[in-house]
C-alpha cells in the first residue's frame, strides 16, 4: 500500500470508536481483567501489510520467513498476486516464481496469507488478467450497500483460486484500504449515506468461501480496523464450525510504515517494549491481563533488505523474550480465531 490507507480510511472515514465496554469488546472478560494479577498469557500476533515482491525482492521475504521461524514468532502476511498489474500466477518472472515458492512455504515458518485483495487498487479481470484503468478500488467497493454476496463470493474466489494456480492458501482477509482522490470521495459520500461499515454481503461469502474449504482453516480473521482500547474478535457471521472475525489490533505500526520513513513518529521499538521492558504497548497488554496483543506492519518499512523497521522489530522481539519470556504465546491470527470460536470465548487461554 502506497497511499494513506491506515490514516484515512482506518480512523477518518470510518469515525468510530467503539462504545461499547470492554465485556463487548472481549466478548467475556478475561478472569485477569476482572480483579487480581493475570493469570493467563497474552497471546502475540501480527499483520503485516502490503506483502509482495516488489519493494525488495523475493529474498527478502524468504529472509523474513527464516527468521520468523528461526524465533518461533507467529503472524500473517498479506499476499496481493495482482498488485503489479496482472497475476504474477499466470507468467512469473524468475523473482515472482521464488516469492510465489516462499509464499507457500510460509504456514510451516509461522506466517498465514491474507487476501489484500488482488491488486491492492482497481477491481481486477480475471479474464482478461489486469484491471481495467477506470476500475473501482475493492478497498471501497467491499462498502457498497448495493453488491450481492454472489458477486463478492465470485471475486474472492477467483483471487483464491489464482492462488490455487502457485501452490498458495490463504487463511485470512486484509481491507485494502486506499487515500487517492476517487476514494476519499466515495467514503465521504458513503458515510454520508450512512454507510460506515463493510457491506455485510463481503463476510457472508467469505463465509460461504470457508465452508468450501476454500480457507486453510474454519474461520477466517479479518484486519479492518484498530483500537489501543476498544478492541476484540468480533463475530461477523457463523454457521457451526465456520466463522468469520474482525479481529481488531491492539497496537500500531511503529515499523517505518508503509512510508518506510526513520521519522521517530513512525519509527519506535519503545513503543512495543522499552529496553528494561518496563513499559511499551506490549507490556501494558500483558500486565492488564488482555487476551492478545496484535501489532501490524507494512513490508516497506518492515523487510529486511531496505525496510528502515526491520532492525526495530529485531529489537522487539529480542526485548520480548528477554522480559516476558513464560507470559505470552504466539500465533497466527487464524489460530486465534479458530479456537477463540471453538471455545465461544477466551476460555481457552487457561490451556495455554
Amino acid at each position: 500500500m502506497t497511499t494513506q490507507r491506515s490514516d484515512l480510511t482506518r480512523r477518518q472515514f470510518l469515525g468510530v470508536t467503539a462504545t461499547s465496554a470492554a465485556v463487548a469488546a472481549f466478548g467475556q472478560l478475561p478472569r485477569a481483567l476482572a480483579a487480581g494479577p493475570p493469570k493467563r498469557k497474552t497471546i502475540l500476533s501480527f499483520y503485516c501489510d502490503d506483502t509482495s515482491p516488489r519493494p525488495a525482492g523475493a529474498k527478502a521475504f524468504q529472509l523474513f520467513l527464516d527468521y520468523c521461524a528461526q524465533q518461533g514468532i507467529k503472524g500473517e502476511s498479506s499476499c496481493i498476486l495482482g498488485m503489479g498489474g496482472a497475476s504474477i500466477t499466470r507468467k512469473p518472472t524468475d523473482d515472482e516464481r521464488a516469492y510465489l515458492d516462499q509464499i507457500a512455504r510460509a504456514w510451516e515458518c509461522g506466517l498465514g496469507s491474507h487476501l489484500e485483495i488482488m491488486t491492492h487498487g482497481g477491481r481486477f479481470d480475471f479474464e482478461a488478467n489486469r484491471a481495467p484503468k477506470d476500475a473501482q478500488h475493492e478497498g471501497v467497493w467491499l462498502y457498497e450497500p448495493e453488491e450481492a454476496v454472489e458477486q463478492y463470493e465470485r471475486y474472492f474466489g477467483n483471487n483464491i483460486a489464482e492462488g490455487e494456480r502457485a501452490n498458495v492458501r490463504f487463511s485470512g482477509f486484509t481491507w485494502p484500504g486506499c487515500g487517492c482522490e476517487a476514494c476519499t470521495k466515495r467514503y465521504k459520500e458513503l458515510k454520508a449515506a450512512r454507510h460506515t461499515a463493510p457491506n455485510p454481503a463481503m463476510w457472508k461469502a467469505l463465509l460461504n468461501l470457508a465452508k468450501q474449504g476454500k480457507f486453510r482453516g474454519p474461520t477466517v480473521p479479518c484486519f479492518f480496523d484498530s483500537s489501543e482500547q476498544d478492541y476484540g474478535a468480533h463475530r461477523k457471521t457463523s454457521d457451526g464450525k465456520y466463522g468469520v472475525y474482525d479481529l481488531m489490533p491492539n497496537a500500531g505500526d511503529k515499523f517505518a510504515t508503509y512510508r518506510n520513513s526513520d521519522r521517530s513518529e513512525f519509527l519506535d521499538a519503545d513503543y512495543y517494549i522499552t529496553a528494561d521492558g518496563k513499559s511499551g504497548i506490549v507490556v501494558r497488554h500483558v500486565a492488564a491481563g488482555a487476551p492478545y496483543c496484535l501489532f501490524y506492519g507494512h513490508w516497506q518499512g518492515l523487510n529486511p533488505v531496505n525496510g528502515l523497521g526491520w532492525k526495530a522489530f529485531n529489537t522487539v522481539v529480542e526485548r520480548i523474550r528477554q522480559h516476558l519470556e513464560g507470559r505470552v504465546v504466539w500465533m497466527r491470527p487464524s489460530e486465534i480465531t479458530d479456537r477463540y470460536h471453538q471455545a465461544d470465548g477466551w476460555s481457552f487461554l487457561d490451556t495455554l
